[in-house]
């Protein structure tokens, strides 16, 4: 795993900083992102993988413990993924600016502010099937995704740890031995949910059990290469107790990154709950899952390159290169339009036949092959809405990228979804165009704020964030 790393970072490291030109940017991009495709596909199979063996044991237990993980990722998951991404502007940075001990502070504050934040959210899992209960939920299948959610609150702790280790690594340009952790992971998952659910006689249950040992597990692989590779020895220095001060600049920075995740994946999840809410809603509430499945699943391309890109240009802030920035923000514009034309033909050519991977019912088919152009043009700008958000992580200007989220979703999007879908009886083609107009907003709003970027003054103020936060490093251990 180690010399895999090297070889990783040695290419990096030869192509100079001045010299950049496009085609080596794109290299650079290339080779970050296309690990962190596969690690975010891998780690999202987990809860899939899961499902399926779940949905072997009945209808009800399926309903149960996808109704839990739906819950777990609104009211858990997806908080935590935003706010560990303030990691990409902090640790980003400090890296470029080569304060490498730093990397490993930010990593450990921000695993400290995690860990605190789990707690609350660890007592709203315990209580899944009360909170579901008063929202209106079946009460059957309330009580079994709350007795799913509560065996899978050791998870939420192992999931706060992984983010926080994806990010330290990530910022120093080391991802394969992430993407072999994450593949390692997931084939001992399938074993491991089948003892589980199947021989422990814990049932649904033992699929929980087995998401939390699966996280656990990643922790664990990632911390043995933090501890004792080569390629981290600069960046982890041991555990310090400057990791619980200035605590709050790792705060400035994650809640607004976490506010520009969510409300952007809750605006995704209203609009299954919504469709429940329409005329003939099983129709409805299963085109729609199966869209926003296909939807997730496409978005781990863009979500690669968004990554790639908050590296590249957090890392050339931090080192004062603000030309080199703005060139990788431009080149992976390029690349997002790319994809999003490409995955786009695909989605529309595959239109007629893909609801038939998900259901033998001709009218769920049809109805899908009808939305597969909307969710191909969704899918576009979400991509290249994705990418701006990543160039925005890197320059730490999270702040503005949740106003605009704000604006894009809860005062345009979601109104004019149920708008369309309830006054104009549009159905679900409705609450989807909703969202559409909602990332177009997204999209141009974004494209302003890059395009009217002053690089030169955000590469001083990495500066200023990067020694404003530099401490002497007090190991304890």
């Amino acid at each position: 795993m180690e010399s895999t790393d090297n070889e990783s970072t040695a290419l990096i490291e030869k192509i100079p900083d001045q010299e950049n030109g496009c085609a080596n940017e794109v290299k650079k991009q290339l080779w970050l992102a296309g690990p962190l495709i596969l690690v975010s596909l891998l780690q999202f199979c987990l809860q899939l993988i899961s499902l399926m063996f779940v949905g072997h044991l009945g209808v009800l237990a399926l309903s149960g413990a996808s109704m839990a993980t739906s819950f777990s990722s609104v009211t858990g998951f997806t908080l935590l993924m935003g706010m560990a991404s303030a990691l990409d502007t902090l640790c980003g940075q400090s890296y470029g600016a080569k304060q490498y001990h730093m990397l490993g502070i930010h990593m450990q504050r921000a695993m400290f502010v995690l860990l605190i934040v789990c707690i609350p959210l660890a007592v709203v899992w315990a209580n899944t099937t009360s909170v579901l209960t008063a929202l209106g939920q079946d009460p059957n299948i309330s009580k079994e995704a709350g007795s799913y959610a509560r065996f899978m609150i050791p998870s939420i702790f192992g999931f706060g740890f992984l983010q926080c280790q994806v990010r330290f690594l990530q910022t120093q340009n080391i991802v394969f031995p992430m993407m072999i952790s994450s593949g390692i992971t997931t084939a001992l998952h399938i074993p491991l949910c089948w003892a589980l659910v199947y021989k422990s006689g814990l049932g649904v249950r033992g699929a929980a059990v087995a998401n939390s040992v699966s996280y656990w597990m990643n922790v664990l692989f990632l911390s043995l290469y933090i501890k004792f590779s080569s390629s981290c020895a600069k960046t982890w220095t041991g555990f310090s107790k400057e990791a619980i001060h200035n605590v709050l600049t790792f705060i400035r920075l994650a809640i607004p990154s976490a506010i520009m995740v969510c409300l952007e994946a809750w605006s995704f999840e209203m609009m299954v709950l919504l469709s429940g809410l329409l005329p003939n809603p099983e129709l409805e509430t299963s085109v729609l899952s199966i869209c926003l499945n296909t939807a997730a699943t496409v978005w781990m391309i863009p979500f690669g390159l968004s990554c790639a890109v908050s590296t590249r240009v957090s890392n050339e802030l931090g080192a004062g290169h603000p030309r080199a920035a703005r060139l990788a923000v431009g080149v992976v514009l390029v690349m997002a339009i790319g994809e999003g034309i490409m995955v786009g033909l695909i989605l529309i050519l595959i239109r007629n036949v893909w609801g038939y991977a998900y259901s033998n019912e001709t009218a769920v088919a049809r109805y899908v092959g009808i939305m597969m152009p909307i969710l191909a043009a969704s899918n576009f700008m979400d991509g290249v809405q994705c990418v701006l958000s990543g160039s925005v992580r890197g320059c730490g200007l999270q702040k503005i990228g949740a106003y605009v989220n704000l604006g894009s979703y809860y005062l345009l999007g979601v109104p004019l979804a149920i708008l369309l879908a309830f006054v104009s009886h549009i159905g679900g083609k409705g609450l989807w165009l909703g969202i559409l107009c909602a990332l177009l907003v997204q999209v141009v709003s974004l494209l302003v704020i890059v395009s009217r970027t002053n690089w030169e003054l955000e590469a001083k103020k990495a500066e200023e964030r990067v020694f404003d936060s530099t401490v002497p490093v007090d190991v304890l251990i």
